[in-house]
Parts: C-alpha cells; sequence; structure tokens
C-alpha cells in the first residue's frame, strides 16, 4: 500500500515556485532539501534508479512536511500525499537505523496515552533538571535529538479535570456538536479545550466530549506509520459514530486536516466510505465558528498598563493554512473582539519549526526556524501571538520565554472567549 503513484509524482514540472515557501530551503539553499529535490528522490526510488539509503533519507527526514509547497504549486502536486508514502517505506527500509525507528515508535506511543504523556514528561524533566543532559546515553539523545530538547520541554501545570460528556447550550440551542479533545492537547493545552467547548456553548451550541477518543492517528501518519494511525483513527471515528452530532470539531490543526483526509488514509479499504462520510464532518474551530456566524463578544479587551487596546499577531499553523486552506477565517474573528488590534506578522505562513514531533528529531533545524519566527514577532510589537495548533503554541512559548517583554501565546479561541463576559469552567449536564 505504500507506493508512488507516477501520475502523482509527475505531476511536479519542477517549475521552483515552490522554493521560497519551502523552510528548509530558505535556509539551506540546498536542491536537496527543496519540493521539487525530494521528489526527484522519490522518482528515483520509484523508477528503481536508487535505494532508500541514509544520503537520500536525510532529506526526506528534514522536511517539515509544513506542505507550504502546495499552496505555491501552479500544478496541484499533492506533496503532502508524496512524503506521507515516502516517510513509509523509509520507515520500512533497511537503512533506517533500528534503534531511531524503535526510539520514533516509543515516542509516538507515549504522546498518544495522555497520561503516560504527563508522566513520561514531568520525568524527563525531573531527570534532566537533577543529572543533566550529560547523563543521557549519546545514542539515545542521537535517536531523539533529546539532548537539545528535554530543556525545553513544556512545563506542566497541576491535575487537571477530565473533560468528558455532555456540555448543554447556553440560550437558543443551535445544534450539537462533538468535540476533540486530543490526545497531547489534553495534556498541554487543557486550557484551549475549556475555552473551545465555552466558546461553542456560548454560541448556542451543545457540546459531546466523547470519553476514551483516543488519538487521532496524525502523528503516526505524518512520521510513516500509517498502519498504527488506521487503526487509531478507526477507534475514534466509532467513538464519535456513537454520538448523534451535527459536526465534529477540532482546535488542533494538525489533528484537523489528518481527520479531514481519513478518506485518503483508508483509500481501497473497506472502510473508505465510512471514514470520507466521518471527514465531511470535520471542522476547525475557528472554520466552525466563521460558518455558524458567531455572536459577537461584549467585552472590549485592554492592553498591557491599561492600554485601551490589545495588540496582537498571527501566526498560520502550518496545517491549518496550507492543509486545510483557512487563513480568512481566524483574522475576521480576531478583528471581531472589541478591543483587540491585529498586526500582520512577516512569513507568518512560514513554519516555527515544531511540525509535530520534528523539533525533537530535528532540534538544530527546528530552532533556527523558531529564532527566525521570534524575530518577526518581536517586530510586530504585538503583546499576544496567537495560532491554531498545539505544537506551534508549545513551541513558540519555549522561544518567547525568555525574552526581556514578555509576548503571550494563546489560541485565539481562548482570546475569543475572553471577550465574552463568562469565564468560568464549562459543566456537563
Amino acid at each position: 500500500m505504500h507506493q508512488f503513484r507516477s501520475e502523482q509524482l509527475l505531476k511536479c514540472i519542477h517549475c521552483g515556485l515552490c522554493l521560497q515557501s519551502c523552510p528548509t530551503y530558505l535556509e539551506e539553499g540546498s536542491e536537496a532539501d527543496s519540493p521539487r529535490g525530494r521528489i526527484y528522490l522519490m522518482r528515483a526510488v520509484s523508477e528503481g534508479r536508487i535505494h532508500w539509503e541514509a544520503g537520500a533519507i536525510e532529506h526526506i527526514d528534514r522536511c517539515l512536511g509544513c506542505r507550504a509547497c502546495e499552496t505555491a504549486c501552479p500544478s496541484g502536486v499533492a506533496y503532502g500525499l508524496l512524503l506521507e508514502v515516502a516517510r513509509a517505506q523509509v520507515e520500512g527500509s533497511p537503512a533506517r537505523p533500528a534503534l531511531q525507528r524503535m526510539a520514533k515508535r516509543l515516542l509516538l506511543s507515549l504522546m498518544v496515552r495522555p497520561k503516560t504523556f504527563a508522566f513520561a514528561m514531568r520525568t524527563a524533566r525531573l531527570f534532566s533538571l537533577l543529572v543533566g543532559d550529560r547523563a543521557m546515553p549519546m545514542s539515545l539523545a542521537r535517536a531523539l535529538g533529546a539532548k537539545a530538547a528535554v530543556a525545553r520541554l513544556p512545563l506542566l501545570s497541576g491535575k487537571r479535570k477530565t473533560l468528558a460528556g455532555v456540555y448543554p447550550s447556553l440560550g437558543e440551542r443551535r445544534g450539537r456538536v462533538g468535540m476533540l479533545v486530543g490526545c497531547v492537547a489534553s495534556v498541554l493545552f487543557h486550557d484551549v479545550n475549556v475555552a473551545t467547548i465555552a466558546v461553542l456553548q456560548r454560541n448556542g451550541f451543545e457540546v459531546v466530549v466523547p470519553p476514551k477518543q483516543g488519538c487521532c492517528g496524525a502523528l503516526h501518519v505524518h512520521n510513516g506509520f500509517p498502519d498504527e494511525a488506521r487503526r487509531l483513527a478507526l477507534r475514534l471515528m466509532q467513538c464519535f459514530e456513537r454520538e448523534a452530532v451535527d459536526a465534529v470539531i477540532v482546535n488542533s490543526a494538525g489533528c484537523g486536516s489528518t481527520m479531514k483526509e481519513y478518506g485518503r488514509l483508508f483509500e481501497c479499504t473497506p472502510h473508505e466510505g465510512r471514514a470520507r462520510a466521518f471527514a465531511a464532518r470535520v471542522r476547525d474551530v475557528m472554520e466552525f465558528l466563521a460558518e455558524v456566524h458567531l455572536q459577537p463578544p461584549e467585552r472590549a479587551l485592554t492592553g498591557r498598563d491599561g492600554c485601551s487596546h490589545l495588540v496582537v499577531t498571527y501566526h498560520d499553523a502550518c496545517h491549518l493554512a496550507h492543509a486545510q486552506g483557512i487563513r480568512k477565517q481566524p483574522r475576521d474573528i480576531i478583528r471581531s473582539i472589541p478591543g483587540v488590534q491585529l498586526v500582520e506578522l512577516e512569513e507568518a505562513d512560514i513554519c516555527c519549526g515544531s511540525a509535530g514531533i520534528y523539533n525533537l528529531l530535528q532540534p538544530e533545524m527546528a530552532t533556527r526556524l523558531l529564532q527566525r519566527k521570534v524575530e518577526h514577532i518581536c517586530a510586530t510589537g504585538a503583546e499576544v501571538v496567537l495560532t491554531g495548533n498545539p505544537g506551534c503554541l508549545a513551541w513558540l512559548a519555549q522561544g518567547l520565554r525568555e525574552l526581556p517583554k514578555p509576548i503571550a501565546v494563546m489560541h485565539p479561541v481562548e482570546l475569543l472567549h475572553r471577550g465574552y463576559q463568562n469565564t468560568t469552567e464549562p459543566r456537563n449536564g
């Protein structure tokens, strides 16, 4: 099932219009680290001219999978699909060191189990604080990119109440929606999920949060393990199919793009029709609120030190802008909040370097991209940077944490929630 289709590879006419949208090409200036260069490698493997070996794998690993090249491509090359096939082949190749493959599987298995992930995060941080990075075996550090990353692990707050059940609408009910709480998001960004439920309630929607919904499979499909992704996706679909909902709301760009592409993930399987029907109901929270014409907030926000307006900027999460084509809706909603001034960010849709687990596996390139993004954020003069993906939220927060002048990082739905009078935790009925 992990084979290239020649017509997909041949769509690339090597025009080069993708080059200036590719973060790794912008940093390296290397043809092999550009979309068309990687497609050339894929064609060479597909045609039997080369096999996957260390030199070729390096360029596939260095790709962020941000799909900015798809936005720029005039020929409609489905680069995201090609990359998924390439990574599945690479993970099944003998050229991939067994320790690297094992480390990736271990990391992914931790991240899709919220309780285990939270425990591992706290343990890793404590271990690093007690003995330092030097105590970590170098083989494991190289496999995970962990030596540079452990010190940057996000801080976890105390134990949070699990979100599950039915949360009634406030006022006249306009509909009933389901909500994905996510695996990583439920650990690191509980407040984003709280805000999402509260905003949906405020806009007249009953929110169903099915228990034990698990992971959507995004991290696995983006890292070359589609079989595991399908297993997780089937469980998730089954969980939501038990509920009569008008839409499935997602506040994570990476999860949303994968769920919208379940039809592709299950293509030529008995579950394809079911997957396409499920995918048709998936909506990003900003996309959904724009569709249903949200109730404008009444409370004007103010800036730091009593300033009459709050200056914010917006970073386009890659899988929201490039994979889902959602750019205008978040900006329109941000501008609708009284007291908020939105300043556009230079290179707003260039990847920040998070890219799922990329910042753990490729910390050097991820850090370079983070520094580039932080410089642009600082130039806006904003007090808050907004973005719609957990990985971006965590990575940007780490980059901004030590600035002399603090800049907060928030999901747009959190800012919208602040604009409403009701700021209490959602209560299920």
